[in-house]
């Protein structure tokens, strides 16, 4: 019978490699599932005050990931024996408020501008948190874990890298014209 090592925030076994980050793996997903859950709030905000079409559309996307990106959580909880279980992210709560000050510009573009760096800080803290959570995981052998982490990862990159295509297209050029100025 394995040797069980109790922690604050559940049951780790001895025998687990590197068990060490069992407690900041399992705190580290609370705080991102509650910054998705935050985003599935906020980003239908970020929408409706939007005024590029790509921009609208881009967003609309990343909602839907988004939730996905919730659902996977719990799967990934799930998958260690853990329930899913929040905890206020305060860093998302500030990127969030970031997010609703974007949405008061007045001018369209500079609010479209706005509302792209704030998207794009959010998704630089989430490909921060995932890429820690998915080495974790892999440290760990939780292998099912590891893979719905990594492809949350993906798609986060992704949706940093289509908020640049927006951005560089709202400006109406792209770095390589910018250069050439």
């Amino acid at each position: 019978m394995r040797e069980q090592k109790s922690t604050s925030s559940g049951t780790a076994t001895a025998e687990m490699p590197n068990a060490h980050l069992h407690e900041p793996f399992i705190d580290g997903l609370k705080d991102i599932y509650d910054a998705e859950k935050q985003l599935v709030k906020a980003i239908p905000k970020l929408i409706k005050a939007a005024t590029s079409q790509s921009l609208k559309d881009g967003l609309t996307h990343h909602l839907h990931e988004t939730e996905g990106h919730v659902t996977r959580l719990e799967t990934a909880f799930e998958s260690i024996g853990e329930s899913a279980k929040a905890k206020m992210c305060p860093v998302m709560k500030g990127l969030v408020e970031e997010g609703g000050e974007a949405t008061k510009q007045k001018d369209t573009n500079s609010r479209d501008a706005a509302i792209i760096a704030a998207a794009q800080k959010v998704e630089h803290y989430e490909i921060a948190t995932y890429g820690t959570l998915r080495a974790w995981a892999e440290a760990m052998g939780h292998d099912q874990a590891a893979q719905l982490l990594s492809d949350t990862l993906d798609e986060e990159k992704a949706a940093d890298e289509k908020l640049t295509e927006i951005a560089e297209e709202g400006c109406g050029c792209s770095k390589d014209e910018a250069d050439n100025d």
